[in-house]
């Protein structure tokens, strides 16, 4: 039977998206814990989500450098000894590069990867063979509808979400059977701090509490892909159905 999870863990907590999905599972009891770089950003996210809860879910923090690859594995295990009853992951960090920067900077490229993929491969390593023993549990992961076609605006971004889409895929394609759901979660233009250089209007630009809604819908019905909002799937499909001697033609 369908249901959201009941301790639910969220690595890079104080996104203004996964800030609202907290918001949200806390109204239904969930228990959680957040997880971020900054310890004063954090502090005061866990100060405003335990007086939302009034005592009705418990509310932990812990900080932890998301891109120090090499200690996530022991800061799951960490997580595991001290909650044993996890059941839920939403991995929502990363962030928006500077596409220039990246093309002219070999390492700034090499970060936008190792921020927006490579830290969220690492740590669903650990976490999909943990609930893959205990036969349980929702894996989500904010990934971009960017990962679905490099475009040359954003195509260093858009590589590390689609490396993440496919691994996700695989990922899903091996847990399928053991109890375990893993969600991929596409948003589009959301308002957010990360895209407060970008003109926001227009249709297209959701706010961040619309995409948290999808967020808990989707943990609680073990979806397999979604895109926030829904329109960005027929969207996505008419570009990835132009063809490359048009597509790359295209001021996208």
């Amino acid at each position: 039977m369908n249901a959201t999870p009941r301790r639910i863990v969220i690595f890079g907590a104080t996104s203004r998206i996964a800030t609202e999905t907290a918001r949200l599972w806390l109204a239904r009891g969930v228990h959680l814990v957040v997880v971020a770089r900054s310890p004063e950003r954090l502090r005061m996210l866990s100060d405003d989500l335990s007086i939302r809860s009034g005592g009705l879910a418990e509310v932990d923090a812990v900080a932890a450098d998301l891109e120090d690859l090499d200690a996530l594995p022991a800061l799951w295990d960490s997580l595991t000894q001290r909650f044993d009853d996890l059941d839920g992951v939403l991995i929502a960090h990363g962030n928006l590069p500077d596409q220039a920067r990246c093309e002219s900077d070999s390492q700034a490229m090499l970060r936008a990867i190792r921020v927006n993929a490579l830290s969220a491969m690492t740590l669903l390593t650990a976490i999909a063979n943990d609930f893959e023993k205990r036969k349980r549990g929702v894996i989500g992961v904010i990934g971009s509808v960017a990962g679905d076609r490099g475009r040359k605006s954003n195509y260093v971004y858009g590589a590390a979400k689609g490396m993440l889409t496919l691994f996700l895929q695989g990922l899903r394609n091996r847990l399928h059977g053991s109890g375990v759901a893993v969600v991929t979660l596409k948003p589009g233009f959301v308002i957010t701090p990360m895209t407060q250089d970008f003109e926001r209007d227009g249709l297209l630009w959701a706010r961040p509490e619309a995409v948290a809604r999808g967020i808990v819908q989707a943990f609680a019905r073990r979806r397999d892909v979604v895109y926030l909002p829904w329109f960005w799937r027929p969207i996505l499909w008419v570009i990835r159905m132009i063809p490359e001697p048009v597509f790359k033609r295209l001021s996208l």
